[in-house]
């Protein structure tokens, strides 16, 4: 019979570095082996060398983006200095929910930086916005339509 499963949170020191060898979902500070996600705590015995401690999530629960993370977002909002996104897929693994980011105009491009322009879209009618550069359309809530922009 397998013992109960151990669970354990962020930041949660498991065992010292002489007793096991760090795996996935773990780091190690100062000699100790710390939990760096809340889940169950796993420790694999291999021949003749020190167990490896990891943590895993519980396959069911959500899938969280980290530094460093393969990203694919919908841009909702573009203003002068950065860009709100919906995170909606990280790799190729679908999000149950979505998740808020911020993309600023700096970090938008690898080179050449300060080039970076945010078209302003226009209003042309009372639920319809164009983009002035490639004529795009998008249907969205018009406050004031400026008269000389309005399609009659």
């Amino acid at each position: 019979m397998a013992p109960p499963a151990r669970y354990c949170v962020p930041g949660e020191r498991l065992c010292s570095t002489e007793e096991a060898t760090a795996g996935s979902g773990t780091y190690t500070r100062h000699g100790f082996i710390f939990s760096s996600l809340a889940g169950c705590l796993e420790r694999k015995k291999e021949d003749n060398e020190l167990p490896v401690v990891s943590v895993v999530r519980d396959s069911e629960s959500q899938l969280l983006p980290n530094v460093g993370a393969v990203v694919t977002c919908k841009v909702c909002s573009i203003n002068s200095r950065f860009a709100k996104v919906h995170i909606l897929y990280v790799g190729s693994t679908p999000l149950k929910s979505t998740f808020r980011g911020t993309i600023r105009r700096e970090d938008i491009r690898a080179t050449e930086k300060d080039k970076v322009m945010g078209v302003q879209m226009v209003p042309i009618s009372w639920c319809e916005m164009q983009c002035p550069r490639t004529h795009t359309k998008e249907f969205r809530k018009v406050a004031r339509v400026q008269p000389q922009f309005l399609q009659t």
